[in-house]
């Protein structure tokens, strides 16, 4: 599993929240939940609000990477998970690694700026 970076991790985040953090609308997330039957977050049985956990956004995150990035369609990415779920995992770490340092650089950059 990817190390968690956050300082204040939650245990559940809001459909909202989830799609802020991806970059997609509450919809798309919805309209995967019906497309990857390994993308199930919690619901709230009276409310049904969605609660999504760290794995499920780790899983969404496959998902863009997959869809969006590689533009791969529904069904093949669905098969491309099922059939290579270690590689899937394995490269998800790593694309989250590669995030997180794009994002230690811009801040890097942004401090330098502020010195010049």
């Amino acid at each position: 599993m990817a190390l968690n970076t956050n300082k204040n991790p939650k245990l559940y985040y809001s459909i909202k929240e989830v799609a802020q953090m991806i970059g997609v609308n509450e919809s798309t997330l919805r309209y995967w939940e019906t497309e990857f039957p390994n993308l199930k977050p919690k619901t709230v049985a009276s409310t049904k609000v969605r609660q999504y956990t760290e794995k499920d956004i780790e899983d969404i995150r496959v998902i863009y990477n997959l869809i969006k990035v590689r533009g791969f369609k529904i069904a093949a990415a669905r098969k491309y998970m099922h059939e290579n779920r270690e590689l899937v995992d394995r490269s998800s770490e790593v694309l989250e690694t590669l995030i997180s340092v794009r994002e230690q650089l811009k801040d890097m950059k942004r401090r330098l700026d502020g010195l010049v």
